[in-house]
């Protein structure tokens, strides 16, 4: 009975996971935000391309940031076109309203998470394009349901039930719950059910790579048909239109179909099995290739990513690479929105130590392999880390070219990845626990990516309002008469400022300051603003600003109604680099981003302003506490902790003059600690840096003219550093950087700066800026 029962027990297991997928991944869809998922507008603008019947897009030069993706092969878009093509969707372009100010790829942003406005358009029912984006969706959904499925089947196909009693190998003790264990590290990953709710090419590329990894394990465990091949061949043909990842699937067949042929000591048919494997892989795909080698001379398509990307000027190091590593990690697991929603740290510290006791888990079913006391498969071991590779090589080739280390770029690899990290995992109980190891671990995942959406993505758009009522909170009249600092500021008769409230009188480099701005809607506006608000010290130098559309991003001005006023927090970040002290101010404005052109700002009495307002004292005093001692005695002016290489360190600066003429000099003082023992000598490089980094100062020497080099610091001591930046005479009126670092003077390798857990971030510093003023 144990024995009929157990194929149905297993079949409702995987049945209930792929349920539960499916939902998880709808809502997850469902609670993000239209377009707020990596590159997913550009994913869309190639589907509603398609379903318009423009037809394949030819690129001829530089494309609106919006047709970043048309250069992609074209299944996936074509498959969106099929299912979307019925809707009236009217102009793309008509529909998205862009945030100039979102804050892409930084996690740490307080606001302007939101890629695009969002408005009462978007809400239930759909209609037009948010219809059209919510189905391409669920046909990703599905998408990701075939993975899940497809790391079930190919855990069963490596590790097979038993067939007699007996002892049985260790990958085969427990196989169903290896296998329900990998499907559901696969499913209730949180960032694979938010990508898996989004438009974007990977969900099909990651379903073909899963699904041709299960006929290479059919393939080496069964026959070699003629039938299985061309299949094979097809899967990665599709996979190939899908994206150039796909490419990668054939060295990838080549190396299991060689591994076969020979144990099966049939080295002649390998020749043949990759024929007919290339053959009709080429049949499906190489029409795609052949247009690229055709239009641009390149069947790869890599010169016209080279234009539509940002393309790194140069090659990384190692060390920038690994830097990269932790946000790969991080997003691997949970990173939403456009890599710029994080989890708490503790979820990313739980998924470091599931992770790490995999791999050691791992380790250990090889160390008892080697002493004789398990039987381990290797060839699917040896298979599964191939897989791995073989991704993961795509995408160091990839990193090398464009900063995108974003952990669904491994996603095609996510089958091998799940199966070898439960069969670790599973190494720590008893075999006969296996399962339920599977059970508690797919349960604790499904909660903690159930909470995700609802506790980290939807209050970060909380904002984005299904009414038009629902930006930062509309003020009552009693609200308006108890306003702090009232004003009466107007710009350009269309929006005036009622007053103001600061959250704090002090601040100090490192620090925020909160500061609140009463608004009012003088008229109906057909544009969006964006609010400008600085602090400027007494040179009109500024410490720190925030650019923004009003509610941080989700309540523009074309929004507002008239007579409709409105309180608006904005929080203004000094930089640790900030000079200190100063007697800072505030300085509000408006204006349009596309133009720059800033509205009129005018009085109480009608009097012009010119383009902004200034108002409120605000003191950013040095750093608190105890500061770092030159050894003299004397405190370091400006503190700072700047860590280059681990081993140097620049502790704190002193600038004269701040506002220069052409031909002038800015004296600088850096302040250094040794923080271990150097061997080599490195030079200093101090710039004055304008537009586009041109230097129009510099001063290059080791430290101290060269009287101390690095060389022979001793570790902890601390030195005073004095450079002279002579303002090349024709130097234009503006604001400038300054920028310092070391580096050997033989290869001119920089010095990297470290962050605080010893990751490569920089090769620079930039510290306060300068004024040079008129001749």
């Amino acid at each position: 009975m144990n024995r009929l029962t157990q194929p149905a027990n297993q079949h409702k297991a995987i049945a209930v996971i792929l349920v539960a997928f499916v939902l998880l991944s709808t809502t997850y869809s469902v609670v993000t935000p239209i377009f707020e998922a990596p590159d997913e507008l550009q994913h869309y603008f190639f589907v509603q391309h398609l379903a318009d019947g423009e037809g394949l897009p030819v690129i001829t030069g530089p494309v609106p940031d919006i047709q970043a993706e048309v250069h992609q092969p074209p299944l996936y878009y074509t498959l969106g076109a099929l299912v979307t093509f019925w809707i009236n969707t009217g102009p793309l372009t008509d529909f998205v309203w862009h945030n100039p100010h979102a804050q892409i790829g930084v996690p740490t942003a307080s606001g302007n998470v939101n890629m695009v406005v969002h408005s009462a358009e978007e809400s239930f029912p759909y209609r037009g394009v948010t219809l059209a984006v919510h189905l391409v969706r669920l046909l990703s959904v599905l998408m990701g349901a075939a993975t899940v499925l497809a790391t079930y089947c190919i855990a069963r196909q490596i590790m097979p039930q038993r067939p007699h009693p007996g002892p049985p190998p260790t990958l085969r003790e427990g196989a169903e719950g290896l296998a329900i264990g990998a499907a559901v590290i696969n499913a209730f990953n949180p960032q694979f059910a938010f990508i898996s709710g989004t438009i974007n090419n990977d969900n099909l590329v990651i379903v073909l790579f899963a699904l041709a990894a299960w006929l290479l394990v059919v393939l080496a465990r069964r026959e070699v048909s003629r039938g299985r091949l061309i299949l094979l061949g097809l899967v990665i043909g599709l996979a190939s239109l899908t994206k150039l990842t796909g490419l990668m699937l054939l060295p990838l067949a080549a190396v299991v179909l060689g591994v076969v042929a020979l144990h099966r000591q049939r080295l002649i048919s390998f020749v043949g099995w990759m024929t007919i494997v290339s053959i009709v892989a080429l049949a499906v795909g190489g029409w795609w290739y052949a247009r690229n080698w055709l239009l641009y001379g390149d069947p790869l398509g890599m010169k016209i990513m080279a234009i539509l990307f940002r393309t790194r000027v140069y090659r990384p190091s190692l060390l920038e690479l690994l830097a990269e590593f932790k946000g790969l990690r991080m997003s691997f697991w949970a990173l939403f929105g456009w890599f710029n929603i994080l989890a708490e740290p503790w979820l990313y510290l739980a998924f470091d130590g599931l992770a790490l006791l995999g791999a050691v888990g791992l380790l250990l079913l090889v160390f008892k392999q080697l002493r004789g006391e398990e039987t381990l498969s290797w060839p699917w071991l040896l298979f599964l880390l191939l897989w791995i590779a073989v991704v993961l090589a795509g995408l160091v080739r990839w990193t090398q070219m464009t900063r995108a280390s974003q952990g669904r770029l491994m996603y095609p690899a996510i089958s091998a990845i799940s199966i070898l990290l439960f069969t670790g995992l599973a190494q720590w109980v008893p075999r006969q626990a296996v399962m339920s190891l599977a059970g508690i671990l797919g349960l604790v995942m499904l909660a903690i990516a159930v909470i995700s959406p609802f506790r980290y993505i939807a209050p970060a758009y909380a904002r984005h309002v299904l009414s038009i009522a629902e930006g930062p909170p509309l003020l009552s009249e009693t609200n308006l008469e108890k306003i702090p600092n009232p004003m009466a500021i107007t710009f350009d008769d269309q929006i005036k400022l009622l007053g103001y409230e600061v959250g704090r009188e002090t601040v100090r480099p490192g620090e925020s300051l909160d500061v609140t701005l009463y608004w009012q809607a003088l008229a109906p506006m057909e544009r969006n603003y964006s609010v400008f608000v600085h602090l400027l010290d007494e040179n009109d130098l500024v410490l720190a600003s925030q650019d923004t559309f009003p509610g941080q991003g989700t309540y523009p001005t074309r929004l507002w109604r008239a007579g409709d006023a409105i309180a608006d927090v904005y929080t203004i970040a000094v930089p640790p680099t900030a000079f200190t002290p100063s007697s800072a101010q505030l300085e509000v404005g408006l204006y349009e981003f596309d133009s720059g052109k800033r509205l009129a700002v005018y009085g109480s009495q009608g009097e012009s302003l010119g383009d902004n307002v200034r108002f409120h004292r605000i003191e950013v005093l040095p750093h608190a506490g105890s500061d770092p001692s030159t050894g003299s005695g004397r405190s370091v002016p400006n503190p700072v902790r700047f860590n280059f290489g681990d081993q140097i360190a620049l502790i704190g600066y002193a600038l004269e003059g701040r506002a220069v003429g052409p031909g002038e000099e800015i004296h600088l003082t850096l302040y250094w600690e040794a923080l271990a023992e150097i061997e080599r000598d490195y030079t200093v490089f101090t710039h004055v840096l304008g537009e586009r980094d041109r230097i129009w100062a510099q001063v290059d020497s080791q430290p101290q003219g060269g009287a101390v080099p690095t060389s022979t610091w001793n570790q902890g001591q601390v030195l005073m550093d004095e450079y002279h930046l002579l303002v090349e005479p024709d130097t234009p009126p503006g604001v400038y950087d300054i920028e310092v670092g070391l580096y050997l003077p033989a290869t001119g390798e920089r010095l990297g700066l470290l962050d605080e857990a010893g990751h490569w971030i920089d090769s620079r510093v930039l510290l306060t800026k300068v004024r040079v003023k008129g001749s």
